[in-house]
This record gives structure tokens, C-alpha cells and sequence, in this order.
């Protein structure tokens, strides 16, 4: 993606504070404030780094559980039939698998488009191998900061459309967050700028780093391509095996929401080691490592670096 994609969005973040009119903020009860819904812990947290307070924000999947399949519960159901507005990522995420994010809209009698929307909008797709059509998209673009930058901007248009009344205070939150996560990009790609090319890859358990790869120019290997197919087969391994004997890799990395035997099977067999937990699908508890989507981003930047540049 181009640097003037991603300051266009940030122009369009800062035109809808320009655009703000009004001499103050409405003051809103708790039973007041809109509803909204996500699907994940990452959207979560972008949403309420722009809506602070003055909207309740519930997520569907809880911090830690993977958001390719998922068991929707009767509050789940609840809540997303009372919810004023649901955000889901898109890209073939919540609604590959099983599709449990169009069953739970069918139950709650949602429209698309109008009741839900996908964060993921104008993101340039990229696809699971050799499936390049409708439904086989990669969904991990947050993987990559210039994309979590186009999801600050889309979740910022429909906080200002769904509540006119803080429209400013949406769009001056967007615009610092935008920033924060512009800095951490750029520094993100100087830094692994360093790494020998001949240890460039970044190694795990699901094909999520395909957006990454494009962003930061360190190419991707893993064990399966996306955690609604098959996991950790024999044959899936020995390809991994193979694969890393005939290079100078020198860590592997295992994913938060992931088994991790199947890495250490990798580990085992190649004699490369683990050198961290990183996140894909989930931000970590309050507190933790990764406990926001700019915490998750800077933690694994800095420990794919660290482990890259292992001797």
C-alpha cells in the first residue's frame, strides 16, 4: 500500500473533525449511550481507542479464543439484536468455516450494510495459496499497521454516523491514534530493514503474516495456511521440515491462540527454537504482553526482530 493511502486516510479522519460543529459535547446516561457490537478482541480495542465512553462496546469472541469458528451463545444473540451498530473485520473471517457470524445475523435479523458493517473495507485483499477468488481472501490484514490504520478510519466514520453528537471527539481520537500507530510502522520498517536477508522469514503456526510479509518485506512459512482447515497434519509438517533445513532461519515463533505442539514437533526436528508467543487472532488479557492492538503490533515487531537476529 502506498504512503499516500494511508495519509488520505488520515485526512479523511481529520476533515470529519474539521467538519465538527456544535459547542460542546452532549452529555449522555449510561442507559443512553449506543450499542456496539464487534466480533473480536482486536476490533475491540480499536473501537474504544476512538469511542472512549460514550458507547458501550461488548465483543463477541472473548480475548484469547480464536475468531475463525466460534460457538455463539444466547447472550451473544442478545446482544447483537440490541446492538445499534456491529463491526466485524470481513476478508473471510467470521464468515468462513462455519460462517457463525451470518448464522448470528440471520438469528438477530441484521441487515449488511445497514446494521453491520466490515471494518476491513478498502483493504487491498491478498488470498489463501492459489485461491484467488470471492470467499478465499486472507482475513489477517490488521497484521500489517497500514491496514489497522484503514480500520481506524472505517471505525471512525461509523462512531461519527451512528452519533453525531461526538463526532469531534471521535475524530481528534481517531487522529492521535492514526498517528501513534504511523510512528510504530515506520519504525517497524526501519528496523527490520537490519535483518540479513538470508534470515528473513517469519515462521508459525497458521499463514497469517501474508499482509506482514507484503508491509515489512520478511517473507512468511508455516505448518497450516488458516485454522478453519486441517492443523498440524504429518504431511504439513515434514513440508515445514524440509523447508527450514535448506535455510538460515534462526527462530521459530508460536501464536497466542494456538496448540503449540505442532511448532515444537518443528522445533524438535530442525533443531531451531522457539524464541517467542506472538499474537494473531486476539489480544492478551488486561496487564499482559499485548494487551492492545498497538501493545500485540509492538510486541511482535520486537520480538520477531529480536529472534531474526539471533547468530
Amino acid at each position: 500500500m502506498k504512503k499516500s493511502t494511508i495519509w488520505m486516510s488520515l485526512i479523511l479522519i481529520l476533515s470529519i473533525a474539521l467538519a465538527a460543529c456544535g459547542n460542546g459535547e452532549a452529555k449522555k446516561t449510561e442507559t443512553d449511550r449506543k450499542q456496539v457490537v464487534v466480533t473480536n478482541s482486536i476490533l475491540y480495542d480499536m473501537t474504544k481507542e476512538i469511542a472512549g465512553d460514550k458507547v458501550d462496546v461488548h465483543s463477541i469472541v472473548p480475548v484469547g479464543k480464536d475468531p475463525h469458528d466460534y460457538e455463539v451463545l444466547p447472550e451473544d444473540i442478545k446482544k447483537a439484536t440490541d446492538a445499534d451498530l456491529i463491526l466485524y473485520n470481513g476478508l473471510n473471517l467470521e464468515t468462513g468455516g462455519d460462517a457463525w457470524f451470518t448464522k448470528l445475523m440471520n438469528n438477530a435479523n441484521k441487515k449488511e450494510n445497514r446494521d453491520y458493517f466490515a471494518v476491513s473495507e478498502g483493504v487491498e485483499p491478498l488470498y489463501l495459496e492459489g485461491k484467488n477468488a470471492d470467499g478465499k481472501e486472507d482475513p489477517h490484514a490488521w497484521l500489517s499497521l497500514e491496514n489497522g490504520m484503514i480500520y481506524v478510519n472505517n471505525i471512525t466514520q461509523k462512531l461519527v454516523l451512528l452519533d453525531k453528537d461526538n463526532k469531534d471527539y471521535y475524530a481528534k481520537n481517531a487522529a492521535d491514534y492514526t498517528q501513534k500507530l504511523m510512528k510504530l510502522h515506520q519504525e517497524a520498517k526501519e528496523k527490520f530493514s537490519k535483518i540479513p536477508k538470508d534470515k528473513r522469514m517469519v515462521v508459525t503456526s497458521e499463514g497469517s503474516f501474508k499482509y506482514f510479509s507484503l508491509a515489512y518485506q520478511i517473507p512468511s512459512a508455516y505448518i497450516w495456511e488458516i485454522n478453519t482447515e486441517e492443523e498440524g497434519t504429518p504431511d504439513q509438517i515434514k513440508n515445514l521440515v524440509d523447508q527450514l533445513r535448506k535455510s538460515k532461519v534462526p527462530a521459530l515463533f508460536v501464536e497466542s491462540s494456538v496448540d503449540d505442539r505442532p511448532m515444537k514437533t518443528i522445533s524438535k526436528e530442525t533443531g531451531i527454537p522457539i524464541h517467542a508467543k506472538i499474537f494473531t487472532d486476539s489480544i492478551s488479557e488486561k496487564g499482559d504482553h499485548g494487551d492492545s492492538y498497538y501493545n500485540m503490533m509492538k510486541w511482535n515487531f520486537d520480538q520477531i526482530y529480536d529472534g531474526l537476529m539471533k547468530k
